[in-house]
């Protein structure tokens, strides 16, 4: 007889979520905003220069390390805010659609159903807010 595990539980790393939605952008529009200091700030918590390999430290204590950095395509990376006793893993993929393009934020390594679902509305806010600032960006 097989246990369940809770929606969202992996074997081994924890609880994770997907958020991905299709945008009316191409992908460069939307990768170049991504990584702006503005979609940082909104993504990641402040401005900061992504690039392959490195480690960043927001004014707020946040750390973590750039694992997998494919310009146009997809940044795997840690992120820990200050207090946190693990850091978790944050995915970003652009990925090109029939109707524009999808873009897709995955976080790994949570401890539970309640960060689960606290992640999911946050990551659901993410991508409003980017969809703004894509959209304030290719306006001008």
């Amino acid at each position: 007889m097989s246990t369940r595990r809770p929606v969202g539980q992996t074997a081994g790393s924890g609880f994770q979520i997907g958020v991905r939605k299709t945008l009316p952008f191409t992908p460069d529009e939307i990768w170049s905003a991504v990584l702006s200091p503005e979609g940082t700030g909104v993504w990641l918590g402040g401005p900061v220069e992504i690039a392959e390999a490195m480690t960043y430290r927001l004014e707020d204590g946040t750390t973590g390390t750039i694992r997998v950095y494919t310009p146009g395509s997809h940044i795997r990376l840690t992120w820990q805010p200050a207090g946190w006793t693990q850091a978790s893993v944050i995915q970003i993929r652009v990925i090109p659609a029939k109707t524009g393009t999808t873009l897709s934020f995955h976080r790994e390594q949570l401890a539970g159903p309640a960060e689960r679902a606290a992640m999911k509305e946050r990551w659901d806010r993410v991508i409003a807010r980017l969809y703004l600032l894509i959209g304030d960006r290719t306006a001008s």
